[in-house]
């Protein structure tokens, strides 16, 4: 539990370093409340994940597939920081995004990142690669969003991808993010191969749910 607080105390160092940093001023009301966002996000997930599921998320168990995955989006979430940061900050390379839309990418933001939270507190075996986690038990989870989409964690990347950049008022972050859309469909593809052929139950389980991300749609 200490290295999670750890890590929780170094992501948000990070953000502030980066944003702040990279701005080169304090003066972005937008940045402190996606911050806030972040730092309750960050909170419940303490509060409310599995233990167990902290440990996988933190150093995943052996075996699977897909394991860079991480590192990837990490990297490009950090590069879409120091984008969005210097051009809200420094050089306005999109120009005046409007408030509205900042409140809108904020309250999207908000969502997503609340669906994620809900994903993680009833699916303890939310890891950041594709395995079966035998040593677990690892079962089909039919509770919360699953009962309607088969990856929301996923749907909520792909929304926190598209909110992120508006909310801190950059339209060129975007582009950095652009290649979390596409990874982000590869491993939602291979993820549900991949239960499909392991994991018991899964096949009727996606035959009664139909979407993979989006309701009526995919």
């Amino acid at each position: 539990m200490l290295n999670v607080g750890l890590r929780v105390l170094v992501a948000i160092a990070l953000f502030v370093g980066i944003v702040f940093g990279c701005a080169g001023r304090w003066d972005l009301p937008f940045a402190w409340a996606y911050l806030a966002v972040l730092l309750c996000v960050l909170v419940t997930t303490l509060i409310v994940a599995d233990r167990d599921l902290l440990q996988e998320r933190m150093k995943p168990g052996p075996g699977g597939s897909d394991r860079k995955l991480r590192f990837v989006a990490a990297g490009l979430f950090l590069g879409h920081l120091v984008v969005a940061a210097l051009d809200a900050g420094r050089f306005h390379w999109s120009g005046s995004v409007p408030v509205g839309l900042q409140f809108a990418g904020l309250a999207g933001l908000a969502m997503s990142m609340a669906l994620s939270v809900w994903a993680l507190h009833v699916n303890r075996f939310f890891s950041p690669v594709v395995r079966i986690q035998s040593e677990r038990g690892h079962c089909v989870i039919t509770d919360g969003p699953y009962r309607w989409i088969r990856h929301p964690g996923y749907a909520a990347a792909l929304m926190s991808s598209l909110c992120s950049g508006p909310t801190l008022g950059s339209w060129w972050s975007i582009l950095v993010l652009a290649p979390m859309f596409v990874l982000t469909i590869r491993r939602t593809v291979i993820e549900d191969r991949y239960l499909r052929e392991r994991l018991e139950g899964y096949v009727d389980y996606a035959q009664r749910v139909r979407y993979r991300l989006a309701p009526g749609v995919w």
